[in-house]
């Protein structure tokens, strides 16, 4: 039994000095760098309009398209011009910090009116519409509208789709809101 008894004296006594040995250690902090990087803001420039240039319309609806490339094309009731009055695709150019990707919106459609001048006495001015859609952006992420400022600056143009009615009124149509093109870094 005295063995017993000294076997468990030792024991007790190698556990209290092997935690009284794990309490005196400890780690010491240290710092973690904490670090910021500020990067160039974004920015876009428009450097040409979205033009869809002149034609006629006759007795049925029809379509004008101007592709990314500026390339017009038409359907329906839509008669081009040969006065080399052509459409245009919308340019911007974005800049800010090279190698960083960065994501547009555009919006899905917009509205081109016109006023007409009242004719005679009794009579007022009307105006008459014309809504664009099916706007594209030559960017080579088009589905997901995203580019890659390469250098700092990436250009790209924006087409679409006129809706001309059937015997739409003659004169300038012009988009009171633009075609507003926002910009943010992905």
């Amino acid at each position: 039994m005295k063995k017993i008894t000294s076997l468990l004296s030792i024991m007790a006594l190698t556990a209290v000095f092997s935690t009284s040995a794990l309490a005196q250690q400890s780690a010491s902090a240290t710092t973690a760098p904490t670090t910021t990087t500020i990067v160039a803001p974004i920015t876009i420039s428009n450097t040409a309009a979205l033009t869809f240039g002149s034609f006629a319309t006759t007795s049925e609806v029809g379509t004008l398209k101007v592709a990314t490339d500026g390339v017009r094309s038409k359907t329906g009731g839509v008669t081009l011009t040969s006065n080399n009055v052509g459409g245009t695709a919308a340019s911007f150019t974005v800049g800010g910090e090279a190698g960083y990707s960065y994501a547009i919106s555009i919006p899905t459609s917009l509205s081109l009116v016109t006023t007409t001048a009242a004719t005679g006495t009794g009579t007022t001015a009307s105006s008459q519409t014309m809504t664009v859609n099916s706007l594209l952006t030559s960017l080579a992420n088009e589905s997901t509208r995203v580019g890659l400022l390469t250098g700092g600056a990436q250009s790209f143009t924006i087409g679409g789709t006129l809706n001309v009615n059937a015997y739409q009124s003659v004169g300038a149509y012009t988009s009171a809101t633009g075609l507003t093109v926002t910009v943010n870094y992905n």
